[in-house]
């Protein structure tokens, strides 16, 4: 069941600017599940670089949305966000489980989220500006529910390291240009706009099954 779920999405497998793992017609490989979950570890791994006291709210969402971006490059599957966001969240809470701090409720919601949100984008994205505008999307509504949770329990728990009216003046504005910045950068970085080189390839195997 599991092979005949992830099968190759066209918009990222064509567009993608990294040699793809994945071939379309083709089951999923051992490899290609072994590099998604790298992947959703290495997010969370991410996830506890230090934020260099920039005090910018939602800026998390930034070392979430890359590492998984470049995961989808390399392995154009569908659910592959999925995939990515549960071993991301497994490596958060096994880090935090073992003493490692770092990771506040609005990071933690992020990192959870990116991953499956990516997949619901790309449902309708194909190739060139639409996958620019799933991922851009993906990383934005993940932050917008991250500003929901983060701000939520600020106000329930009165957290004292800032003033909720002016932590909440600043987050509404920075949580989500980062998530807009995070998916705007993936997208830029790993996959091509115009022109994908391997769409003839795509359509070529696909006509052979």
């Amino acid at each position: 069941m599991l092979f005949n779920i992830l099968a190759v999405h066209e918009g990222l497998f064509t567009s993608s600017r990294l040699p793809s793992l994945a071939h379309p017609g083709r089951r999923v490989a051992g490899i290609e599940v072994a590099v998604l979950i790298s992947m959703g570890i290495g997010a969370g791994l991410m996830s506890l670089l230090p934020d260099f006291h920039l005090r910018i709210p939602g800026n998390a969402i930034l070392r979430s949305v890359f590492p998984m971006a470049l995961g989808l490059a390399l392995v154009p599957r569908q659910l592959g966000g999925s995939i990515m966001g549960a071993s991301a969240l497994a490596t958060a809470f096994s880090l935090k489980a073992a003493g490692f701090g770092g990771f506040g409720a609005g990071a933690m919601t992020s990192l959870g989220l990116a991953g499956p949100l990516l997949d619901i984008a790309l449902l309708w994205a194909g190739r060139n500006w639409q996958l620019y505008l799933a991922i851009v999307l993906s990383g934005l509504g993940s932050n917008l529910i991250a500003l929901l949770v983060r701000g939520g329990l600020k106000a329930l728990t009165f957290d004292g390291t800032r003033p909720l009216e002016d932590w909440w003046m600043q987050a509404i504005i920075t949580y989500p240009v980062c998530g807009i910045l995070a998916g705007l950068m993936s997208a830029f970085v790993w996959f091509q706009l115009r022109g994908p080189r391997k769409a003839g390839t795509f359509e070529h195997v696909e006509a052979e099954e």
